[in-house]
């Protein structure tokens, strides 16, 4: 069973804490099963941003894990690129999750990203 997405969404909030980065829950989604998004705000005017993987991506292995992807090609990307995108994201599903993690090295602090 697939852990909800506001219980994913506060351990991420606390790893983040734990390694000392600022991170915000720009948009609170659906409890059960809400897509997350992350921006890793890079403080240059660039951010990268992450969101769940393509179905085909997930490892047999590991059915039930969590997975991302970039979901722009260009990374890192105007800070302004990553607004519009995530405003189109809301628009198309407002039950999906915002994340906000501040750091200049672009860490993401996600267990499994797939590119």
């Amino acid at each position: 069973m697939r852990l909800k997405s506001a219980i994913w969404v506060s351990a991420y909030l606390r790893r983040c804490q734990v390694e000392g980065v600022p991170v915000v829950l720009r948009h609170r989604g659906a409890e059960e099963a809400g897509a997350i998004f992350i921006k890793i705000d890079r403080l240059d005017g660039t951010a990268d941003l992450y969101g769940p993987a393509p179905q085909a991506s997930f490892d047999e292995d590991h059915p039930i894990e969590r997975a991302f992807a970039p979901v722009l090609r260009e990374r890192p990307a105007a800070s302004l690129t990553v607004e519009e995108k995530l405003s189109r994201e809301l628009k198309f599903d407002p039950d999906a999750w915002i994340v906000e993690v501040e750091d200049r090295a672009g860490r993401h602090f996600l267990d499994r990203v797939v590119d």
